[in-house]
């Protein structure tokens, strides 16, 4: 199959800019809002019991409020959608806006849409189970079929925007939403489009899902104090706690963004991807695979490690990825990055966190501030690196990383810098 449109590829010798941002997360709805919670809210707020993982060991969860997609769906189709897809019309809009683009104005055929989902649409699947059980099935929704796939959230935010070029939907797990950032950047320096709509968007609430990760022991069980149970890199972290969200980004070729005048917030420079080929869940014990996906990364963006100012970590709050993971940064990258999981504020958001987690990271780019680790009160003793903890951490940073891993072996490392 032929995905080039046409032979438009000399613009990637400009780079691939960052132009646009949207956030859908229980820090906040919109970038501003979420950006504000997670460089200075001390908690998190919106985290607590969630009606679906009633009496469950973790019965609690990190959840979006307020979310109005009314502004670009009608009521039938909104209903239609499974809630991970509406999320993720929601900040592809906000991203496609901050990038300064009009959909009415753009050659549709070379817009991308690119999206990463651990789950898809298993809350819609699991409502529809119900109906069937109760009600028998004739009762299911006709449009279960197409809402709970992987790709119905980039097909959703396609028809909104009017985008009619390649719409994929990722799967890798948690590295979803980063690879799906990478798609878009590959299909970008290919020429086959000059703008792509890429991140992730997740809402895993599904009662059997969290059900199988309490039995795994990957969850944590605070269940007395959900805002302190989620603490990447702690010595008293017991698992992570799942959140739901949303975040895209714009990318397009840097001739493209130049030619219209728009100012990038960051320059996406490499990207890599690779498999631990180790275990269905665990990741290799000595990190390999994500090492080779951060070597290989940083040498497509042409980076020195040691100019590795900045580390927006996979950091679950796990007690084997949270150590595997720091012993990997420091192998690589020294002593200098300032690392960070922005996940006590978010929740793991699972195939949403790399779309999620590169926003910020781009942020921390532009704005010279690296957010802290929230819940972070004692680092474990294997953690090699350096965590910014309690507050933000201003700093001068040319370049960051965004790592990610998921089920399966799969890593997924982005290289973003200011210019």
């Amino acid at each position: 199959m032929d995905l080039t449109n046409d032979s438009r590829t000399d613009g990637a010798a400009d780079g691939i800019a960052v132009t646009g941002l949207g956030l859908v997360s229980a820090a906040g709805l919109g970038v501003e809002q979420t950006w504000r919670e997670v460089t200075t809210a001390t908690a998190p707020s919106n985290v607590g019991p969630h009606e679906n993982l009633r009496e469950l060991p973790c019965d609690f969860a990190y959840t979006v409020e307020g979310l109005d997609i009314g502004r670009w769906v009608d009521a039938v189709s909104a209903r239609v959608m499974a809630p991970f897809a509406r999320f993720a019309v929601v900040a592809a809009h906000e991203a496609v806006a901050d990038a300064g683009l009009d959909p009415e104005c753009w050659e549709g055929g070379r817009v991308a849409v690119v999206i990463g989902s651990s789950h898809g649409g298993i809350t819609y699947h699991d409502e529809q189970q119900l109906v069937l059980a109760a009600r028998g099935p004739r009762r299911v929704a006709p449009s279960m079929a197409s809402a709970i796939t992987v790709n119905s959230a980039a097909g959703a935010v396609c028809r909104t925007l009017g985008a009619t070029g390649p719409a994929l939907g990722i799967a890798t797990a948690c590295a979803s939403g980063t690879d799906a950032i990478g798609t878009g950047y590959q299909l970008l320096r290919a020429g086959v489009v000059d703008v792509a709509v890429v991140g992730g968007a997740e809402a895993p609430c599904s009662r059997p899902l969290i059900a199988s990760g309490c039995q795994m022991r990957a969850m944590s069980r605070r269940c007395d104090d959900p805002a302190a149970a989620m603490r990447p890199f702690d010595a008293d972290r017991d698992g992570f706690v799942v959140g739901e969200g949303a975040g895209l980004l714009v990318l397009e070729r840097g001739d493209h963004a130049r030619a219209r005048g728009a100012s990038p917030r960051a320059w996406l420079r490499g990207y890599a991807a690779t498999n631990d080929a180790h275990s269905p869940v665990a990741p290799s014990p000595g990190g390999e695979g994500l090492e080779q996906a951060l070597r290989a990364a940083l040498r497509a963006a042409d980076v020195a490690p040691a100019d590795v100012g900045h580390v927006n970590a996979h950091g679950t709050s796990t007690v084997l990825n949270d150590t595997i993971e720091s012993a990997v940064l420091h192998r690589v990258c020294g002593e200098r990055p300032l690392v960070t999981s922005t996940k006590a504020m978010t929740g793991h958001t699972l195939g949403a966190s790399g779309g999620i987690e590169t926003a910020l990271t781009v942020l921390a780019l532009q704005r010279q501030s690296v957010p802290p680790t929230v819940n972070l009160e004692a680092l474990d003793p294997r953690i090699p690196v350096e965590v910014v903890a309690k507050e933000a951490r201003p700093a001068r940073l040319e370049c960051a990383v965004k790592t990610s891993s998921g089920f399966g072996g799969h890593n997924a490392v982005l290289v973003l810098t200011t210019s």
